[in-house]
């Protein structure tokens, strides 16, 4: 396996982003409740690039706000019910990667969740000469998910993310049932919420998923010269946790 700095290649050289410059290109994976929300903002910190979220801030959805030619296909295909295709996520990728905020690279947390997807992230990178170079797992067991997943609670605008037991918001007393009265974001003070497929019935179907299709993208990767593809164990206390993540991100970037 190469050392990552090989795989973080060119910069685009579009308008938005001055010049080529080298770029981290980051994939942030794991199943669901694994801890990416409490995470990713301190990987974004530490790295100064943004994470591109595939939900709940979905890129879809910020593309067709702003109403990009590609944003409108997106809309038309979900006003029709269907589901959009791979071909116009990554089109939706290749727009957004190009604003100024990703001039040194980005963290993509929710895409690519197949094989067939990251085949086509990585053929849109190559045609500015860049790859992804870092992969991090948040890696647990299945029978622990079930109780992180059940309490966890999500700021809706940012994707913050909250657990009534592991990582409570500010204004929550820990006794009460948990509500959108009591559960606050804490930066914000706005109502958090739980997703509808937060909960025990959904959550053996959603890790089938992760397991099926989710996890070969950790392969395909391991495949790939340059990239450095690493699993930090999610099952500890989050400092802890946070501490092996730099310890990953060290490594991919020595």
């Amino acid at each position: 396996m190469g050392n990552c700095c090989d795989g973080i290649t060119r910069a685009l050289s579009k308008p938005a982003i001055e010049g080529p410059r080298e770029r981290t290109v980051m994939i942030l994976c794991g199943p669901p409740g694994c801890g990416k929300g409490t995470q990713a903002p301190k990987i974004v910190d530490k790295l100064d690039i943004p994470q591109l979220r595939g939900r709940p801030a979905s890129l879809k959805g910020q593309a067709v706000a702003k109403g990009t030619e590609v944003g409108l296909k997106a809309k038309e295909v979900m006003a029709a019910g269907k589901l959009v295709s791979d071909d116009i996520v990554v089109g939706i990728i290749r727009e957004r990667i190009q604003a100024s905020d990703c001039r040194n690279g980005f963290i993509l947390d929710g895409f690519p969740r197949t094989v067939a997807q990251a085949v086509a992230l990585d053929e849109m990178l190559k045609e500015t000469s860049e790859r992804v170079g870092i992969v991090v797992e948040l890696n647990i067991p299945d029978e622990v998910l079930f109780e992180r997943i059940t309490g966890r609670w999500i700021h809706k605008a940012s994707g913050r993310s909250y657990h009534t037991k592991f990582n409570p918001p500010k204004s929550y007393d820990g006794k009460s049932a948990p509500s959108a009265e009591n559960m606050r974001d804490d930066e914000t003070g706005d109502a958090l919420m739980q997703r509808p497929d937060d909960t025990t019935d959904a959550l053996p179907n959603r890790l089938k998923s992760y397991h099926a299709e989710t996890e070969p993208v950790l392969s395909h990767y391991r495949g790939v010269a340059g990239c450095r593809v690493s699993l930090v164990n999610a099952n500890q206390a989050m400092e802890v946790v946070w501490k092996d993540m730099e310890t990953a991100l060290a490594k991919s970037s020595a």
